[in-house]
């Protein structure tokens, strides 16, 4: 066994001396390298030019040397600048080496020596695979050496202590001793693999080790010592990571986060416990701060917030305030410690977006969103809003009120993201977290009130049932006051910035607002809330004022969100004071107002607060369509609820249309334009609906006057908009127009023709002759197809024109054969009742009168879709005469049938003959 011991230290001996030697070798390797890159400098300067400035070729000789050592150009200005300044240089947002390629007296050799060579296989096998194979052997060693002294009983094991704790520290000796031996180049060129800091990385599992050993297995020490040496060796390690690299500052952080998990005690001190999980978050954070490091910072967010929600969701009685306290120590620490201010100079260096980037919104707003440090940003906002989600879903009993804890958090993260223009998440996170959590808050009033009312018994402390409001809406103003100064101290230097935020002072105090309005408030009539919407209303129009004085183009976007925000706020007022009708009419002259203020100011948010309000009062009327409620909605047809419900919404969308007909804004030209138009024909169609209807709004299918009614308005429609469009042209108007005539199109294939046809219905067509169902249901709609048809010639496309002409004949013809069918069967014309001879006979002498009629308008006014229409309806005669006439018609008439279709066809290709025999003659007369 002895000699066995001796083997294994020779082979630790042997593996020592193997990765120093090839790690010298490798360093050789890099001396020629160096002598090969002066060499091409040399051959550089040469080569440069004389109108290259001094500072250019220092910036390339830089790059050149960071060839050797391993280290790009932005690092060296970095540590430059902090050897000047003494603090961490703020992170450069493109290396200089890119100025240099924008520069074009610079050669494109110097810009492109900057790139590394690519390692070799040898450089690999001796410089980095033997370095992490010894340090797995050293550990694998000295884990087969404790088990060999144990299993044989060789020491006791104080001794195997000791000597275990001596190795660790001989360990953590030897590579300090390296590291200050080593050749400097071999630090920068195998980072991840240098020496020293293997070996102070298995001192520190060793120390971890015979710590934990001491105290869960041979209880050679109590909870509390085992506790200080388990954060002495983490501290210590942590501190030894700013000489050997992020990796062993990830052991040093993780040993501090593993340390309480591993110290069992009966009275466990919640405050000691999250009090050394903070200090180790610092201590990481200044660690970082120094080395300027991404990760490991990441990583103690996680572990943070980990203990954090582990402990909510474990604890049958949670002390809320050390986790709030160390969970703000974290935010506090992202704010001034680290990442602080290094990385908000990325986004000053970016100037305004300009008008060409704007054809690219995606890709600026991934770029904004990806903004450094990312992962850092990401892990904090996570571990506030989470643990804010695990103290709203933990059923255990709370110290604090949930509402004031979680408030807290929120606001101190939404502070993160109003200090920093890097964070961005943490804003983005804060906001979507204090709606979400006050909404649950709302609707879990009743639980948590008595889950906190249990632990208040015992604490002593008064449960205030009004206490979540009163937090829902005080942490509506800090946002929006967190807003107001975000877009005063940062939006010159970053524009997106204050967008981002103008958004968030805008929807969420609002919206936090509404929240406490509809699950507190009174929905009847509520002064405090109404109050509350008024000052957010104020406060935004006022600071929209204030920041459009400051004539920045950086203000714009932010300006128009504010002015919006503005409407919003007084929208919460006008629903806490009012209800029904009243509320359907002040939103949209809230809307008139601000399209008033046009005129005195250039806001393009102005005009599109009136399109917000008029989509808002569209939602109402979804919502309820009756506005005051159908037992409220009077019988008395055009004069109700409906005409100034409908009609003073519309008739102040099309006065702020007409106010805004000559914006240079054209989209919102056209949407208020589109908005009126749907809006009137709404309106008429409403009210037709309630008087038809028996003065009841319902979902009963309509009867077909009804329906011709509304096919009416429709075909209106699109001749008025289609007049508008000849007076201002828009392309809402003329679409629009073609949109109403082929909707009307639609209705008359469905309604008129199938599903409320008298035929098929069995719908009576009424007493008088002429004046019936079916002159409002065919006839009046087929006269006004075919003067909409008129009317479009010359305006419209002509297939458009010419299917207007078609379903105008169409509804022609349908209430001519509907009317002999009334003539011969009475006022009930079912398809039940049969056909009479008489009646069969009477359809073919309609149809080529019909025909005829076509024939003749259709020359008159040289519409070929007439015509045509007169030769479907000329044929559909022919077809009748020998499918049906000859079948079911008898003596006379059917000769009479076929000598008056013969008749017919002779008259129709003599005038034919006519037309086409004439035309040559007067063209040779004209010649």
């Amino acid at each position: 066994m002895t000699s066995f011991l001796l083997l294994l230290i020779v082979g630790y001996v042997v593996a020592f001396f193997y990765t120093l030697s090839a790690s010298i070798k490798n360093s050789r390797r890099l001396a020629e390298l160096e002598k090969e890159v002066s060499g091409l400098k040399a051959q550089m300067a040469g080569a440069v030019p004389a109108s290259v400035s001094a500072e250019a070729q220092d910036q390339t000789e830089e790059a050149a040397n960071a060839i050797v050592e391993g280290v790009t150009l932005p690092a060296l200005q970095a540590d430059a600048n902090a050897d000047q300044s003494g603090t961490p240089p703020p992170l450069p947002l493109q290396s200089k080496t890119e100025d240099l390629k924008q520069d074009e007296t610079v050669p494109t050799a110097a810009v492109t020596t900057q790139a590394a060579p690519k390692e070799s296989f040898e450089s690999r096998l001796g410089a980095r695979w033997a370095v992490w194979l010894g340090g797995i052997t050293l550990g694998l060693g000295g884990i087969l050496l404790v088990k060999y002294s144990i299993e044989n009983g060789l020491l006791s094991p104080a001794v195997r202590l000791a000597m275990a704790a001596l190795f660790g520290l001989l360990l953590a000796a030897a590579g300090e001793a390296i590291r200050r031996r080593a050749v400097p180049g071999i630090a920068a060129a195998y980072s991840n693999a240098m020496i020293p800091g293997v070996l102070t990385a298995a001192a520190s599992l060793t120390l971890f080790g015979v710590v934990f050993a001491a105290y869960g297995i041979y209880d050679y020490i109590g909870p509390t010592t085992a506790f200080i040496l388990l954060a002495l060796v983490a501290f210590a390690t942590l501190a030894l990571s700013l000489l050997h690299g992020q990796a062993l500052a990830g052991l040093g952080l993780f040993g501090s986060m593993v340390t309480p998990a591993l110290i069992v005690t009966e009275t466990p001190s919640i405050w000691a416990l999250f009090g050394f999980l903070t200090v180790s978050w610092v201590a990481t954070a200044l660690a970082a701060r120094y080395q300027r490091w991404k990760v490991v910072p990441a990583l103690a967010n996680i572990g943070l917030g980990s203990w954090a929600i582990g402990y909510i969701m474990a604890s049958n009685t949670v002390l809320a305030e050390p986790v709030m306290f160390a969970l703000l120590a974290m935010i506090a620490g992202s704010i001034w410690i680290w990442p602080g201010k290094a990385f908000d100079h990325v986004a000053e260096e970016h100037p305004p977006a300009t008008e060409s980037d704007a054809a690219k919104p995606a890709n600026r707003l991934l770029a904004f969103l990806g903004r450094a440090p990312l992962a850092i940003n990401l892990t904090a906002s996570l571990a506030v809003v989470l643990t804010a989600l695990a103290l709203l879903a933990t059923g255990s009993g709370i110290s604090m009120h949930p509402a004031f804890v979680v408030a807290v958090l929120i606001i101190g993260l939404a502070a993160f993201g109003a200090g920093r223009l890097h964070a961005v998440w943490p804003a983005i996170f804060a906001s979507l977290a204090a709606l979400g959590c006050a909404n649950i808050l709302a609707q879990n009033n009743l639980e948590f009130l008595s889950t906190f009312g249990s632990v208040a018994a015992t604490a002593s402390v008064a449960v205030d049932h009004s206490l979540q409001a009163s937090i829902t809406r005080i942490m509506g103003i800090v946002f929006l006051l967190f807003a107001v100064e975000a877009i005063r101290r940062r939006t010159s230097k970053d524009e997106a910035f204050g967008t981002l935020w103008a958004s968030i002072g805008s929807i969420v105090p609002v919206g936090l607002g509404v929240i406490s309005f509809v699950e507190y408030g009174n929905l009847t009539r509520d002064w405090l809330h109404a109050a509350y919407g008024l000052a957010i209303g104020l406060v935004l129009f006022g600071a929209a004022y204030r920041f459009d004085r400051t004539s920045e183009p950086a203000f714009r976007r932010p300006v128009n969100m504010l002015v919006i925000g503005s409407f919003l706020g007084f929208l919460l007022t006008i629903h806490a004071l009012t209800n029904g009708l009243a509320t359907t009419i002040l939103i949209p002259l809230l809307g008139f107002i601000y399209v008033l203020g046009t005129r005195r100011r250039a806001w393009p948010a102005l005009a599109w607060v009136m399109a917000l309000a008029l989509v808002i009062v569209l939602g109402r009327i979804a919502w309820e369509p009756t506005i005051v409620g159908p037992q409220n909605l009077g019988t008395t047809p055009v004069f109700n609820a409906l005409l100034a419900g409908y009609g003073i919404p519309t008739l102040l969308a099309v006065l702020s249309a007409w106010l805004l007909r000559h914006s240079p804004d054209l989209r919102i030209r056209n949407f208020l334009q589109a908005l009126a138009s749907l809006m009137v024909l709404m309106t008429l169609a409403i009210l037709v609906r309630h008087a038809m209807n028996g003065g009841v709004l319902n979902d009963a299918v309509p009867t077909l006057g009804e329906q011709s009614i509304y096919t009416l308005l429709t075909i209106g429609m699109s001749g008025v908009l289609m007049t508008l469009d000849m007076k201002s042209p828009s392309p809402i108007f003329r679409y629009g127009s073609m949109l109403a005539g082929c909707v009307a199109m639609v209705n008359v294939l469905i309604a008129h023709f199938f599903v409320l046809n008298p035929y098929f219905t069995g719908e009576n067509t009424g007493r008088w002759p002429f004046f019936n169902l079916l002159l409002i249901g065919y006839l009046l709609p087929g006269a006004a197809y075919a003067g909409l048809a008129y009317y479009a010639r010359g305006k419209r496309p002509q297939p458009y024109v010419a299917l207007l002409a078609l379903w105008g004949a169409a509804l022609g013809f349908a209430w001519a054969t509907l009317s002999v069918r009334r003539f011969w069967q009475g006022e009930n014309i079912a398809d039940w009742k049969g056909f009479l001879q008489g009646e069969t006979y009477s359809y073919s002498v309609v149809w080529l009168a019909i025909g005829v009629l076509l024939l003749a308008l259709g020359s008159r006014f040289d519409a070929k879709s007439l015509r045509l229409a007169s030769a479907a309806l000329v044929l559909l005669a022919v077809a009748k005469a020998f499918l049906i006439d000859m079948s079911n018609l008898e003596g006379v008439l059917r000769a009479l049938s076929f000598i008056g279709l013969g008749v017919v066809l002779i008259g129709i290709g003599l005038f034919y003959q006519k037309i086409l025999t004439s035309k040559p003659k007067d063209a040779t007369v004209q010649q």
